[in-house]
């Protein structure tokens, strides 16, 4: 177990580099085992989740070498097609392997996944799916069997468009007969950089990053290497880190175009932001204003960055009004906010945030990913010594948190307990 000991009110000033992109890297790593040969991938963060990736690429007998955020994987000699459950169970994202799994092999064995309890984050959009391309699907003790004899291209309509579902279909198609057209995809960008991939391993994919997807099957892939997009979550983390702290920060290794909703609503409060080729500069007046926040799916604002604006206001100057429209149990930090002496109003799916003038320090929990996350960004702005406890989860999504931020001024340390 492990703690951050954060001494807030340290202003943040100088120049960060963006880790590659924890939710493009998960998928991509999992699209490595349809070609049946070599992948290098570059730029992929060294975190929790992609670690637990790799593992079960390696427990499925793959070949897996990592060098920094080099990644070489050959998934020739892969055997397996059972995910083992204390594995899935640790991770959201280890769905995605399924779709990978059953493209290549045509049968799939694997346990309901784990995560941060945000939410219901049913699977049956993605079950149905591999219905409609002629997967069977069988549930028993817990377990789901996909088995066919052949993927056959299909017709697949979204109710909500999920990133995860949209992604799995992707994968689960490129090597089907015949064409898929996924209508009401999820739009994120991380799709798009997994559709890129796979386009140079040979796929044939259209109007990934639309709402409308078109997967052409192919009959085989190849080798290939490939560079993965920054984090759009962890540069928004970044610039209200600033934010919260009154600093002035250059984020470089960025795509701007990614977080065009975080940046409008940070100008909105009042920061000065200029934008320019892969690097995004802030500054940062004393108080902020207070700002209204609606989530949605892309390119709407996303809900990965709602509790770190959430954070962010409870010391912004008037009232803030938050509506999360995506996961229920995502104000659970709000809770923690509170013992720093946040003035909070939680009302269903809406939090009304009273600014304060400054939040005091306390020993605060992490109960998921960015939760966690929202809990450092406070404790940089707060006065006093904060404890973070349960910071596995934000080890799940930040490479080098503290490193980086310690690398900028703030005074934040990791420590055993």
């Amino acid at each position: 177990m492990q703690e951050y000991i954060i001494e807030g009110g340290r202003k943040l000033e100088g120049e960060v580099y963006i880790s590659g992109s924890k939710n493009a890297s998960l998928p991509i790593i999992a699209a490595s085992i349809l070609n049946g040969s070599s992948t290098k991938l570059y730029h992929v963060p060294n975190i929790h989740d992609t670690q637990i990736t790799l593992k079960i690429l390696k427990y499925l007998g793959c070949k897996v070498s990592k060098n920094g955020d080099k990644i070489e994987i050959n998934s020739k000699p892969m055997k397996s097609t059972e995910i083992p459950e204390d594995l899935m169970r640790q991770m959201r994202s280890t769905v995605i392997m399924a779709g990978a799994i059953v493209g290549r092999f045509k049968e799939a064995v694997f346990t309901y996944p784990g995560g941060c309890e945000i939410g219901a984050r049913p699977i049956d959009l993605h079950l149905n799916a591999f219905k409609k391309l002629g997967i069977n699907i069988e549930e028993n003790a817990g377990f789901i069997r996909c088995k066919c004899d052949k993927i056959i291209g299909a017709n697949i309509n979204l109710d909500f468009p999920s990133v995860g579902a949209t992604e799995n279909i992707i994968l689960a198609s490129v090597l089907a007969e015949g064409e898929t057209t996924i209508t009401n995809a999820a739009m994120e960008p991380e799709i798009e950089d997994l559709a890129i991939f796979l386009n140079r391993m040979g796929a044939k994919i259209e109007g990934a990053g639309t709402n409308i997807v078109k997967i052409t099957g192919v009959k085989k892939l190849k080798e290939v290497s490939y560079k993965v997009m920054p984090d759009r979550i962890e540069t928004g983390t970044f610039l209200c880190a600033a934010a919260v702290t009154g600093g002035n920060l250059i984020l470089n290794q960025v795509v701007p175009e990614h977080i065009t909703p975080i940046i409008y609503k940070l100008q909105e409060a009042g920061a000065k932001i200029e934008v320019g080729n892969k690097k995004i500069e802030i500054q940062v007046p004393k108080k902020l204003k207070a700002v209204d926040i609606k989530t949605m799916p892309y390119p709407g604002f996303p809900t990965d960055m709602q509790s770190i604006f959430g954070a962010m206001l409870t010391t912004a100057k008037g009232t803030s009004v938050i509506i999360e429209n995506i996961f229920e149990n995502r104000y659970k930090y709000l809770t923690e906010l509170q013992r720093m002496g946040a003035k909070i109003q939680i009302e269903g799916k809406m939090a009304v945030i009273k600014g304060v003038k400054r939040l005091s320090a306390a020993t605060v929990t992490s109960t998921d990913l960015r939760g966690g996350a929202a809990l450092v960004i406070a404790g940089l702005g707060a006065r006093g010594i904060t404890k973070v406890e349960n910071i596995e989860y934000i080890q799940r999504g930040y490479e080098k948190l503290e490193e980086k931020l310690t690398k900028i001024g703030a005074k934040i340390e990791l420590k055993n307990t």
